[in-house]
């Protein structure tokens, strides 16, 4: 036999042994995560696409100069809550994706810092005022400001990368973007942690299409006795081919910046609490996010009425339905809106 065919044979007998090792391994393994009760919870989320790390949460702004925004598309949970003049604000959570680009990038308010503390993230927010600073730093979260806190009240500095952008605005104050990939750079350069418990929800996988419901249509008002601007008026369309919603904002399709695309949800939650404000001279209002309260749930075509709840500003939110049970969201990315009683409808 020729030297050359004898090392083919013994190539081609130790692949087959080593591909034969290999899939028995893969298979054990495999078998061992589903049986151990010890990784079941981590598992599924790792397969369900929920991310495992520290989620990174980011302030966006709602003004009519910021749309449309990038990168909230690519947010696994976003919580969009009324500010000042009844213009709303967006603490965008991600964890299973990056955002290249993110923004624009605005300030934080305490009770957006409150949200974010749920996800025991990276905040990342473009400044704020002094004593909303200082309430941040209170809450022992791991911080990135753009600005440094100059008052004295707090030790934050500004840390978070960010670049500018004039095209989208002459306004400064809309010009501000950052970025995930950017963030978790810096924070490995800061020593934060971006080990994490990632998204706090449970979940399910969708509803088969002969389960799905017909809610057609949501529809969400961010208005307050004190303001109530128009195009801030939210709606949700009810897509059953792919078992999504369609986001719509003061009538027209809101589109991410970069794909032009329409933003499309898996799940859509309200959460019904107490708004209150002005409370100052410069316009700010108080949100309660914290206790409980009436809560709304659009999955699968269907509406859901039932409960929230978070025991305290360390905790997460838990959403239960009717019968005080956790809810299971859809795999996917989920919105979440919070205003005050008898301000959302569906059909």
């Amino acid at each position: 036999m020729k030297k050359s065919n004898l090392l083919s044979r013994l190539y081609f007998y130790f692949m087959c042994i080593f591909l034969f090792v290999a899939f028995s391994l893969i298979a054990v393994f495999s078998l061992s995560m589903v049986i151990s009760p010890k990784s079941t919870n981590n598992i599924s989320k790792i397969y369900n696409g929920m991310g495992s790390g520290r989620p990174i949460a980011i302030m966006v702004e709602n003004s009519f100069a910021a749309r449309p925004q990038s990168g909230l598309y690519l947010a696994d949970v976003v919580f969009e809550v009324v500010d000042e003049y009844g213009i709303t604000r967006f603490v965008a959570v991600y964890c299973t994706q990056d955002a290249g680009i993110v923004g624009p990038f605005r300030s934080a308010r305490p009770y957006y810092a409150e949200i974010a503390k749920s996800f025991d993230p990276i905040y990342c927010f473009f400044g704020t005022f002094p004593q909303c600073y200082q309430y941040i730093e209170s809450l022992g979260m791991y911080t990135m400001s753009a600005m440094t806190d100059r008052s004295g009240l707090s030790n934050i500095k500004g840390l978070c990368p960010y670049w500018r952008d004039w095209k989208r605005s002459k306004i400064q104050e809309h010009t501000a973007f950052t970025s995930t990939v950017k963030i978790k750079q810096r924070a490995q350069e800061l020593g934060y942690p971006l080990d994490g418990n990632g998204i706090p929800f449970s979940y399910k996988q969708d509803a088969p299409s002969e389960q799905r419901g017909g809610v057609a249509n949501v529809f969400i008002d961010f208005g307050t006795p004190a303001y109530s601007p128009k195009g801030f008026n939210v709606n949700f369309k009810y897509d059953s081919n792919s078992n999504s919603y369609l986001r719509y904002m003061g009538g027209k399709p809101h589109v991410d910046y970069e794909t032009r695309q329409i933003i499309s949800v898996k799940n859509v939650v309200v959460l019904i609490t107490d708004i209150i404000g002005p409370i100052d001279k410069y316009k700010h209002m108080s949100v309660r996010t914290i206790g409980s309260g009436q809560a709304y749930y659009f999955i699968d075509g269907k509406a859901v009425e039932g409960s929230w709840e978070r025991a305290d500003v360390a905790k997460p939110f838990v959403f239960k339905d009717s019968k005080g049970k956790q809810l299971q969201l859809n795999v996917g990315n989920t919105w979440v809106s919070m205003v005050m009683p008898g301000k959302v409808g569906w059909q």
